[in-house]
C-alpha cells in the first residue's frame, strides 16, 4: 500500500468519525480493508447502542468478517483514527488482522504504544504490523474539537 492508500482509507475513516461525534459520540472511526477494498466500516457508538462494545475498530470487524463470510481476517489492514485500546487490539489480533493503521495516539488508553503495547505479548501466536501517525494531525483535531465543544 501508498502512502496515498493510507491517506485515502484514513479519510473514509475520518468521515465515519464526524458520523460518530455528530451522534454525540467521541469521534472515532474505523475501516478494514482486504485487497485494497473497503469490507467494513465502523465508527464509535458504545452510547446510542447501549453496548460497552460498540468501539469504531469492533464494529468494523464485525461487518468485516460478515462481508468476507469469516472471522479471520488475513491480510487485513485496519484503519483508525485514534490509537486502539487494548479491547480492541485484541479483536484485530483474535481475527488475524495484519496491519493496524492509526492516525493519532491516545496517551492514556492507548494499547499499541501508548499506554502500552499489547500486540507485542510475548504469550500471542499471531503478530500484527503497526503502523502510525497516518493523517495524525486531523484525526488529532477531530478528537480535539470534540472535546472542547463540550466543555
Amino acid at each position: 500500500m501508498t502512502t496515498s492508500d493510507h491517506a485515502a482509507f484514513m479519510r473514509v475513516a475520518l468521515a465515519e468519525a464526524d458520523a460518530a461525534a455528530a451522534a454525540g459520540e467521541v469521534p472515532v472511526g474505523a475501516v478494514v480493508v482486504v485487497d485494497g477494498q473497503i469490507v467494513g466500516r465502523g465508527r464509535n457508538q458504545p452510547i446510542s447502542a447501549c453496548d460497552p462494545t460498540a468501539h469504531a475498530e469492533i464494529v468494523a470487524l464485525r461487518e468485516a468478517a460478515q462481508t468476507v463470510g469469516n472471522y479471520r481476517l488475513p491480510g487485513a489492514w485496519l484503519y483508525v483514527t485514534v490509537e486502539p485500546c487494548l479491547m480492541c487490539v485484541g479483536a484485530a489480533i483474535h481475527a488475524r488482522v495484519a496491519t493496524i493503521a492509526y492516525g493519532t495516539a491516545e496517551p492514556r488508553a492507548g494499547a499499541v504504544e501508548s499506554a502500552q503495547r499489547a500486540w507485542a505479548h510475548p504469550s500471542l501466536n499471531h503478530r500484527v504490523t503497526i503502523v502510525a501517525g497516518v493523517l495524525a494531525a486531523e484525526c488529532r483535531q477531530r478528537m480535539q474539537a470534540f472535546f472542547q465543544e463540550r466543555r
